[in-house]
């Protein structure tokens, strides 16, 4: 039976533990990148952030050489200049912090003698850093009002162990997330943040499926000695497994559709700065919920009395089942079987004597 075979079929065959090893190592490096990236590298923020002038010239006539010179000798040598796009779609972007009207007027000048366009050809838009600081402030504090209640729902509803196991899936998703912006220098702009915000709530979602299926496991399977806390969520997973594949997927195809055809075939700038992050915070949650959130609730479960018994338990109902193979048995030959419990030793191979009947009383 195949992989996909038996995850559809709910069959308990994963061993988790595993795969939680390999994951866990896994994490670590991307977190390491992430914040190397973040702490190294910083971010590129965009002008709604920074604030400034950011001039679009239609790109098809223009490279990027010509336009960095255009901008220079405009007296901006310090502009960020980029292409976004492909093809009739293609555009160079220019971003600088010069807001005055005489440079701005100097830029869009140089820029349309060197594209061979009308002034009225190229985008100007100019933002004050203010309404970059609003954006921040208010991401800031849905973020804390975010992690407050999600923390008191999760208490309230399951257990705070597993409150603590959701955040740190949300916390690695974000890292990871905002890490891949760092390493690769891609702009942060504010459909970015919407991207980042709702990663939270993907993230979330698919944990706490993973959580409920444990706390119904772990009810209907509290008296059971066979097994430990950790076999319980090794079995939760397995069942909600396949729900959680066909559930990324089913997300992840309009995300790449955005992606893809949106960004890359028609040009849609805002679109590839809003679809990068969700196909990276989708990946990512998904994989959070299996390889951080549930091991850390094992952990955090397995230190309660209760469950350190249970485990004691079933580490010696899986005790060793299969004797020790005798050293005068060839290679390739099977053991001999073990006698049952109450069952008659094996003799030799000398006939056995018949058992003499006892003579009863005569009437």
């Amino acid at each position: 039976m195949s992989v996909l075979a038996r995850m559809a079929s709910f069959d308990d065959d994963i061993d988790f533990r595993r795969v939680w090893r390999v994951g866990l190592a896994l994490s670590a490096l991307l977190i390491t990148l992430g914040l190397a990236g973040m702490i190294g590298r910083g971010f590129n923020l965009g002008i709604d952030f920074e604030g400034g002038t950011s001039w679009d010239v239609p790109g098809e006539e223009l490279s990027v050489d010509e336009a960095r010179d255009a901008v220079e000798g405009a007296g901006q040598g310090a502009a960020k200049v980029q292409t976004i796009g492909r093809g009739g779609s293609r555009i160079i972007r220019i971003q600088s912090s010069e807001s005055s009207e005489e440079a701005q007027l100097a830029v869009t000048e140089a820029l349309a003698e060197a594209a061979r366009i009308e002034v009225s050809d190229i985008s100007v838009s100019t933002v004050g850093p203010s309404w970059g600081d609003q954006v921040s402030s208010k991401a800031q504090r849905a973020l804390v009002v975010f992690f407050v209640l999600i923390t008191l729902y999760m208490a309230i509803r399951l257990e705070w162990k597993m409150a603590l196991g959701s955040l740190a899936a949300v916390v690695h998703d974000m890292v990871i997330s905002v890490g891949v912006y760092a390493l690769f220098q891609i702009e942060i702009t504010p459909a970015t943040v919407i991207a980042f915000l709702t990663i939270l709530g993907y993230s979330l979602y698919d944990t706490i499926v993973v959580f409920d299926r444990m706390h119904e496991n772990a009810a209907l399977l509290a008296t059971s000695s066979r097994r430990s806390y950790t076999d319980i969520v090794s079995l939760s997973l397995n069942q909600t497994l396949m729900r959680s594949v066909n559930t990324t997927i089913t997300s992840l195809l309009p995300v790449l559709s955005l992606l893809v055809v949106g960004s890359f075939v028609f040009g849609a700038v805002a679109l590839q700065e809003f679809a990068l992050a969700l196909a990276v915070g989708l990946i990512s949650g998904a994989y959070s919920s299996v390889v951080v959130a549930a091991p850390a609730v094992a952990w955090l479960k397995e230190r309660e009395p209760l469950n350190r018994e249970r485990r004691v338990r079933a580490d010696a109902a899986r005790g060793p089942i299969d004797s020790p193979v005798p050293a005068d048995v060839p290679a390739g030959a099977s053991a001999p079987a073990r006698p049952s419990a109450g069952s008659a030793p094996a003799l030799s191979g000398r006939p056995i004597p018949p058992r003499p009947r006892k003579k009863g009383k005569k009437r």
